[in-house]
């Protein structure tokens, strides 16, 4: 004979369960999901009067699972996830306007051409807000966002661009001017990248000769490398068109460690599950 007691167990007890049991705490639980402990404590209560089993201990500084409430939280956590993620995914609203915000190095040397594989049939417009670094304080939770770093960020989506891979190129020109590479002129770009230092602590190169024109922007950088300007050292992925047309050239095979790199952040507000996936994976691709 079935179990009557586990038929249409309600789902607001058994989101309290998990939130309590995943966070440790009642007070926690009710922070998470807008309600009152009480309420919490009402609907673990009933959950566990239902299935005649004590999911908690409580105790004077707090609560802590049974043997019974730890085991059981996996699944009631994993079912959770599943109806929340089949929801957003067959449900959820798309959203018909998506902000991007990335810098204007980012927007032109990565993200335009990649927009070519984006499906007509979405009929998305995307808005482009070029950012300044110094500014890239505060969060926007309505726009997606592209900032350099180790993926450190506290977002609902996020995934990296490339993986970045740090040499010098230069100008076949401005090479055959010179019998050693090391000896042209260099140019600097400022930002938190790997710079002439940390290449000349990799490699024994010298850091001279000291750059005479700085940037701010790698675009610029790379239109003043193209000009004949100097040796940049370069982000590989983003001057991957100009190695490949050689209009630059690499010069080492030598490449700077570092963990990071350009990520696509996201919040559930700024774009849909399914709409995240199809983003992610065209700006995501680096062939």
């Amino acid at each position: 004979m079935p179990n009557r007691q586990l038929d249409n167990l309600p789902l607001e007890w058994m989101r309290a369960f998990e939130a309590a049991g995943r966070t440790g705490s009642f007070t926690a639980a009710a922070a998470e999901t807008g309600l009152t402990q009480s309420a919490i404590s009402q609907r673990i209560g009933n959950l566990e009067h239902q299935i005649g089993t004590a999911l908690f201990v409580r105790q004077a500084r707090g609560v802590i699972l049974t043997v019974d409430g730890e085991t059981w939280l996996p699944y009631v956590s994993s079912a959770l996830n599943s109806l929340r993620h089949s929801s957003e995914a067959l449900f959820g609203v798309q959203r018909q306007h998506l902000t991007i915000s990335a810098t204007a190095s980012i927007i032109e040397l990565w993200i335009a051409e990649r927009l070519r594989r984006l499906p007509a049939q979405e009929h998305i417009q995307i808005s482009f807000k070029s950012m300044v670094i110094a500014s890239d304080v505060a969060p926007l939770d309505d726009v997606i966002r592209v900032r350099y770093g180790t993926g450190d960020w506290r977002q609902h989506f996020k995934v990296p661009l490339y993986k970045e891979e740090i040499s010098p190129v230069v100008a076949p020109d401005l090479l055959e001017s010179a019998k050693r590479w090391q000896t042209l002129p260099r140019l600097n770009l400022s930002g938190g990248r790997p710079s002439w230092k940390e290449w000349a602590e990799q490699t024994g190169d010298s850091v001279t000769p000291v750059p005479l024109f700085r940037f701010d922007a790698f675009s610029s950088a790379l239109a003043a490398a193209r000009a004949g300007l100097g040796v940049l050292l370069a982000s590989l992925p983003l001057c991957h068109e100009d190695l490949q047309s050689g209009r630059l050239v690499r010069l080492s095979k030598n490449t700077l460690s570092t963990q990071s790199t350009n990520w696509l952040l996201a919040s559930q507000k700024s774009v849909s599950q399914r709409q995240w996936a199809m983003l992610s994976g065209i700006l995501a691709k680096s062939d």
